[in-house]
């Protein structure tokens, strides 16, 4: 029983510790966009930047608004 509780927990934690780094992706690629060569599409540029980062150009762009 305490083993699967403990489980339970770590995995609660790996969860929120995925969405913080999630949501610090999308916090700095939204204030990191006028850097990038995307002129529209922000929001969904944001909320998709895990599937996206697979494109050699989004990469490139996501870098650039992470810089600075």
């Amino acid at each position: 029983m305490f083993y699967r509780r403990l489980g339970v927990i770590e995995m609660g934690i790996l969860g929120f510790l995925a969405l913080v780094i999630y949501a610090g992706g999308v916090w700095k690629f939204w204030t990191g966009f006028r850097r990038t060569n995307f002129s529209q599409g922000r929001f969904y540029l944001a909320l998709l930047w895990p599937v996206l980062l697979v494109s050699k150009s989004y990469r490139q762009n996501f870098t650039k608004a992470l810089k600075g």
